[in-house]
């Protein structure tokens, strides 16, 4: 098995996370970033930030045409971003149609023309509820259709998949990470919100590890 992995990186904590696990695993890190018209694109300047630090290699994929297609989420279109917890029925409207297959696919190729064999991507057990595109499930199904979609077998790998973001936090904590670098809330505003469900969900991680957000919020 190569060494060489793709990393799905939007520059959000969770993925940061996966990031550093993929190096602490001795990967070979080829970091992707998808523009794809989302409000937050403060997170997209975060991922270049830390890999520019890290010096792994990384591209910014622009993908924001896709959004002819896909109509109808506050992340981006003119909606306003529901306040509340993840589990809300309201934040449905924070679903992006067909997200996460579109960029597994497009990182699969990369991983293909890069000669790696792993994609890691941060799918975990708090956006079970609302992502269904972050399921086991999906995760497993779509982990079955990249193994034969090219004549090279890509694995998809989540190392948090049923993990919380709270999990996620305690091992980065645990690998000494610093969260400085990177962007969770919905909204593209200069400060976080803390009203969103992405803000909510990011501040019951930090409280459960008795460790202060380093991020400012409004």
């Amino acid at each position: 098995m190569s060494n060489k992995v793709v990393v799905i990186f939007s520059g959000g904590m969770d993925s940061f996370t996966v990031l550093h696990r993929a190096l602490k695993d001795g990967k070979e890190v080829y970091a992707l970033t998808f523009d794809y018209g989302q409000k937050h694109v403060k997170e997209i300047a975060c991922a270049s930030k830390v890999c520019q630090q890290l010096g792994v290699a990384h591209k910014v994929i622009d993908i924001s045409a896709i959004n002819q297609l896909l109509a109808g989420s506050s992340l981006t279109d003119d909606i306003d971003i529901p306040e509340g917890h993840y589990e809300a029925e309201s934040m449905k409207s924070t679903v992006v149609p067909n997200r996460n297959m579109i960029l597994l696919s497009l990182a699969v190729g990369y991983a293909v023309s890069v000669k790696a064999s792993q994609v890691y991507y941060g799918a975990h057990s708090g956006d079970h509820a609302i992502y269904p595109d972050c399921r086991p499930e999906f995760v497993m199904k779509m982990n079955d259709v990249c193994k034969i979609a090219n004549y090279e077998a890509v694995e998809i790998f989540s190392p948090y998949l049923t993990n919380s973001k709270s999990d996620i936090l305690t091992d980065g904590l645990n690998m000494g990470l610093s969260y400085d670098d990177t962007w969770t809330c919905y909204n593209g505003r200069e400060k976080a919100c803390g009203k969103c469900g992405a803000c909510q969900e990011r501040l019951e991680a930090f409280a459960d590890n008795n460790v202060t957000d380093p991020l400012a919020y409004e």
